[in-house]
């Protein structure tokens, strides 16, 4: 569902009953994009990200400065600015599918709107699940540390965003890392171990660390993962 946010609304409509939803709404504000997927017992938030294509106008963003986070601590205020564009036609639509078990996803941008989305629904029910793919650093550590939801944190191998911002600026990351490898399999890898795994991206070309960021190659290698290969 983190790659079908990349789909207009009419394309993932088209593509929810192959996989047992039987619900979808699409919101688009000032280009800011989430989905809403459900079933009789699910509902599933999808936020979309920064396609490759798009990668410098993630890097290139100057708006960095923290900002409070409506919950705890501080967060990326452009990250914030993408959220609260979409954030009250969201909140006003997932309660009235409060019955159903919330999920939340997304990839790069998506990965930390869906982060801040998860802390702010946290404060007056519960989250399942939180899961991200390729996700940039979101807020400092005061607002990590208070997200309670369980979350996985996907990042494949040099993804170029799982980098920034800058740790110095204060940022921290969140959740359970899911380190997805050279070869395409989820490791658990000592420091050293993590070194010669990254050095083999590298080797394979410049552009290693944007490549790796694209969503399709985290479908990719996932599609060939089991239950028991999550880091729990």
């Amino acid at each position: 569902m983190a790659e079908m946010a990349y789909l207009s609304g009419k394309e993932a409509k088209a593509k929810t009953k192959q996989y047992g939803i039987t619900g979808h709404k699409f919101w688009d504000a000032d280009g800011a994009q989430c989905h809403a997927f459900w079933n009789k017992d699910e509902y599933v938030l999808a936020f979309r990200g920064t396609q490759p294509e798009e990668l410098s106008d993630l890097l290139a963003d100057l708006n960095a400065i923290p900002r409070g986070a409506m919950t705890h601590g501080l967060v990326h205020s452009g990250f914030r600015g993408e959220l609260d564009k979409l954030w009250d036609d969201i909140v006003k639509h997932q309660k009235s599918h409060s019955s159903r078990k919330l999920y939340i996803t997304g990839h790069s941008l998506g990965a930390a709107m869906a982060t801040i989305a998860t802390s702010r629904f946290e404060e007056t029910m519960k989250v399942e699940q939180l899961t991200t793919f390729g996700s940039p650093r979101v807020g400092t550590r005061k607002f990590v540390n208070a997200i309670e939801t369980t979350h996985y944190r996907f990042v494949n191998n040099n993804d170029i965003v799982t980098k920034v911002p800058l740790w110095i600026m204060g940022y921290k990351h969140h959740g359970l890392l899911q380190y997805i490898n050279f070869y395409g399999n989820i490791r658990k890898l000592t420091t050293w171990q993590a070194i010669k795994d990254k050095w083999r991206g590298y080797k394979s070309g410049i552009l290693d660390g944007a490549l790796d960021h694209g969503m399709a190659n985290y479908v990719k290698a996932l599609g060939n993962q089991k239950e028991s290969d999550i880091n729990k």
